[in-house]
């Protein structure tokens, strides 16, 4: 077996793209091409994801053992293909649309992604070889990221998307090295695409609103619920399920869903961007209780074929964290892992995992291998200090242990705190890295910061970060959730900022382990108020990825309400900033999402 030591994963071409580098097993950088090019959702190749990869590694591309790509492109256009043949005539002026691009890119992925890949040498012009290419399947990457970081060595793996190259559900058993694949749903039926339907009907973007449309589900009725079980989708014990493609425009069409669809639910899909009325709600609400049906149906009956009760998931639909939170209290269940970049980045990493483990005979370690997500790059105070000249924006440097105290007495007073330290995270959460900081106790913040500082829908929620070892004073069912991956219910009522509508929270645990210096800031506001919780929301504002440089902090920091910057040691106080900054950063805009 020829070893792979350096590895370098890449997913890329549908959304999301990212990079992800693994030296010796270990897992050295990871980050969405998105957070550099600031295009949210960016999918074209990831090459200054990349190159910080590489950087950050101390390699060059041609150190690398191996480049691994999340997915296989010719089993995507065979399904591509097919699905056209299947329902010919109709969606044949989709099928022109979409074959000049595959014709022209996608059929030739290799030699594109060599080329993409050459010119990232350190001298493209020399004629050195590059790196052995190899591809894994769409799922087998989500199914490597869930269990090999996970702090299991035996786990029942499920994977559920929109679709791969054919698979859109996947249950695998993960022991030691190996990862075995044991059942799945192929394309077009979808939980994902299914919920991406209802985002799509409720006026918001597809792959980009779905997290919106579970927001606003606490505030509505499951009153279609059984029109969905009765007409969409044929859901059976097992957790197996088929949709009825006669109300869906998926396939072949331009829309997700068709006139059928639209009867059924009583009118036209909603405008983007319009306010959600009460049918919105219910429709929303709806959705998500079939959507937790199957879910909870389909772990059941995978944790019954592997015999065990250690489940790993990955895939969009395992960003669900209502589902996640509702799968903590099963009996099946008795412990969940979910992979922090559950969507397509995370395969990046899952690719180079998939390669790393089939060619080392080497066994996973029993631990949570991802480091909290803190995978993509940091910058030195220097590197600040830059970016404030730059900006001519006036800071202070506070003293590092007095750092805490104070921030958290600023939070006390009702100010918003922009929070730039290390490493930025993987992933589309903020785990107190690159973080918007708040007091929870005040009953107009969540408001201010949704309209003022994030500038989004008013009824998207907020989420605590709570110190591990007081999880129990305040939400139930009580557990670590460090990555802010699961729902729980709010046990007081002293909590309005992120206490959502149906009295639930997207729960993220804080241990000194994983992340001092965001504990330290925490455990300092429990001193002062006696609840050792911060409202912790991504650094950004509606349309924009989270910031990943001290640039791009000053920039939002600028442009919104927020009253104060900490980026390290260094604070900026908006009452000193200039208004021709901030004039500056408000000309830089973002398409809405």
């Amino acid at each position: 077996m020829a070893q792979m030591q350096k590895i370098l994963g890449i997913s890329a071409f549908y959304h999301d793209s990212a990079a992800a580098l693994l030296v010796n097993g270990n897992i050295v950088a990871a980050a969405q091409e998105e957070r550099f090019t600031r295009q949210k959702h960016d999918p074209r190749f990831p090459s200054q994801a990349i190159q910080y990869c590489l950087s950050e590694g101390q390699l060059t591309l041609d150190d690398l053992d191996a480049i691994v790509f999340y997915d296989k492109p010719l089993l995507k256009f065979e399904r591509l293909l097919e699905t056209f043949l299947a329902h010919a005539p109709k969606g044949f002026k989709a099928f022109l649309r979409a074959m000049p691009i595959w014709l022209k890119e996608k059929l030739y992925l290799k030699q594109l992604l060599r080329r993409e890949c050459r010119a990232l040498l350190p001298d493209p012009e020399k004629k050195s070889d590059l790196p052995p290419l190899l591809f894994t399947e769409h799922h087998q990457s989500h199914a490597a990221s869930a269990f090999f970081p996970s702090p299991f060595t035996e786990a029942t793996v499920v994977c559920l998307d929109g679709v791969g190259e054919w698979a859109t559900t996947s249950v695998w058993h993960g022991k030691g090295r190996e990862l075995v694949a044991l059942e799945e749903i192929q394309f077009p039926h979808s939980l994902g695409l299914l919920y991406s339907a209802f985002t799509y009907y409720c006026g918001f973007k597809v792959n980009a609103g779905e997290y919106k449309l579970m927001g606003l589900a606490p505030y509505g009725k499951p009153i279609y619920a059984d029109q969905i079980l009765t007409h969409l989708i044929d859901l059976r014990e097992d957790g197996s399920f088929a949709l009825n493609m006669d109300y869906f425009d998926f396939a072949v069409g331009d829309r997700m869903t068709n006139a059928r669809f639209h009867a059924l639910f009583g009118g036209e899909p909603y405008p983007f961007d319009g306010k959600p009325d009460q049918r919105c709600m219910d429709l929303a609400r709806s959705i998500q209780d079939v959507i937790e049906k199957a879910v909870m149906r389909i772990v059941k009956h995978a944790v019954s074929l592997t015999g065990c009760a250690q489940v790993c998931m990955a895939g969009g639909v395992a960003l669900n964290c209502v589902a996640n939170g509702k799968l903590f209290q099963q009996d099946f269940v008795h412990a969940l892992w979910v992979q922090p970049a559950a969507g397509d980045a995370g395969g990046a990493l899952g690719a180079a995992l998939m390669a790393f483990y089939a060619h080392n005979a080497v066994e996973p370690d029993a631990v949570d291998s991802m480091q909290g997500a803190y995978l993509g790059p940091a910058y030195s105070e220097l590197e600040v200090s830059d970016a404030c000249a730059k900006w001519q924006a006036p800071y202070q440097i506070l003293h590092k242990i007095s750092l805490p105290q104070t921030v958290a007495t600023w939070l006390t007073q009702g100010d918003v705190v922009g929070w730039f330290q290390g490493r930025m995270e993987f992933g589309p959460r903020a785990l107190g890295n690159r973080s918007i900081l708040g007091d929870p106790r005040q009953q107009d913040m969540q408001r201010t910061m949704n309209l003022k500082i994030k500038q989004r829908e008013s009824f998207r929620p907020f989420a605590p970060a709570v110190l591990v070892d007081a999880v129990d004073n305040y939400f139930s069912p009580a557990h670590e959730s460090p990555y802010m991956l699961s729902l729980a219910d709010v046990k007081t009522d002293n909590l309005p900022a992120i206490t959502h509508v149906d009295k639930t929270a997207r729960l993220q645990t804080v241990s000194r382990q994983s992340n001092p210096d965001f504990y330290q800031v925490i455990a300092a506001f429990g001193e002062v108020t006696g609840i050792p919780m911060l409202i912790n929301t991504s650094f950004n504002v509606r349309g924009e990825p989270p910031v990943c440089s001290p640039d791009d902090a000053i920039r939002c920091f600028l442009a919104t309400d927020m009253d104060r910057l900490v980026m390290g040691n260094i604070v900026l106080d908006k009452n000193e900033q200039s208004a021709d900054a901030i004039r500056r950063a408000k000309q830089v805009t973002f398409e809405k999402d």
